[in-house]
């Protein structure tokens, strides 16, 4: 689905990714964790387009690495950024259409937002109101559901818990762990939760100062006592 090889990353005389490489097949929630400054969030901007990056990144098995960020997005890449970067003064119908803004049919589109507020009662409770009333749960489910509306096949997730209660939180990552079940979507997951993030990926990796430091099964990297002292409070 997606290979990275390689992957540089400056921000001027700063290295923000040295040498990353990574794959991530079809159907795969594949997490990226690490501390603030890792690299965690570059990872994810370059996959999209929007850094200087040096390196070979494969998407579908063709070369993206030239693309822009419109094309990448075209050919079904979304991105929820950290923060969640809803429009406050939109309602959550306004929000969740917007993600749609690349298609044309619009009855389908119609179909997946009812989908998508069937999957998130919540959304349709909130339907006619501004998105700046949202709880931060809330607002998360609508970011999430408006990339869903572009009808992904990779979705990039940037620290979707970040700001959330705990409950907020579990919602939010049984949401994240029955996409791929429910929509065939490949997840890339960035996360400093390491134990939710554990608990529904397939794969992760782990940065350290922009350079992947470990990768395996979810299993075997929450069993590396490495990990379980960095980042489970082990």
């Amino acid at each position: 689905m997606i290979e990275i090889a390689d992957l540089h990353v400056h921000y001027g005389r700063v290295q923000a990714l040295a040498s990353v490489s990574i794959s991530v097949s079809q159907g795969q929630i594949f997490a990226v964790l690490g501390a603030n400054g890792a690299g965690k969030t570059t990872l994810l901007r370059s996959i999209l387009g929007l850094t200087n990056a040096k390196g070979a990144i494969r998407f579908d098995g063709a070369d993206i690495s030239r693309l822009s960020v419109t094309e990448r997005v075209r050919r079904g890449i979304a991105l929820v950024p950290e923060g969640r970067r809803l429009f406050p003064d939109f309602t959550v119908e306004e929000n969740l259409k917007i993600g749609a803004f690349n298609r044309t049919d619009r009855a389908e589109v119609q179909r997946d937002i009812d989908e998508i507020c069937q999957s998130f009662p919540i959304l349709k409770e909130r339907y006619q109101q501004r998105s700046r009333t949202l709880s931060g749960g809330e607002g998360q489910m609508l970011a999430i559901g408006r990339a869903l509306l572009a009808r992904p096949r990779l979705l990039l997730l940037d620290e979707p818990s970040v700001g959330l209660m705990p409950m907020a939180v579990n919602e939010i990552f049984k949401m994240i762990g029955d996409i791929p079940k429910k929509k065939a979507i490949t997840v890339l997951l960035v996360e400093q939760n390491t134990k939710k993030a554990l608990a529904v990926a397939q794969r992760a990796a782990v940065l350290e100062l922009g350079r992947m430091v470990f990768e395996g099964s979810a299993d075997i990297v929450a069993a590396d006592p490495r990990v379980k002292e960095a980042y489970l409070g082990a």
